[in-house]
């Protein structure tokens, strides 16, 4: 059986825009995330703009940075696959 690459640009799409919600509702700007977080900024920027699929270690990261359940980052609905 032939492994494919598992990429969901939707998905990520959808992700994104729902990070950049969450991320305003606490206030938090892009460099303010990045700081408190330790990320870098342009890492933060890349997966708010899809250009990078983030891990879960990185999702952790900016969870506890904004104090907020990991479920709250992934409660959006998730759009069909095309």
């Amino acid at each position: 059986m032939e492994r494919k690459l598992i990429y969901d640009p939707e998905g990520l799409k959808a992700f994104a825009k729902h990070l950049v919600s969450v991320r305003k509702k606490y206030a938090f700007s892009q460099e303010k995330l990045a700081y408190e977080s330790g990320l870098a900024l342009s890492q933060i920027a890349r997966i708010e703009t899809v250009k990078i699929n983030p891990t879960l270690s990185t999702i952790f990261a900016i969870a506890r940075t904004l104090k907020v359940p990991l479920s709250e980052l992934f409660d959006f609905k998730l759009p069909a696959k095309k």
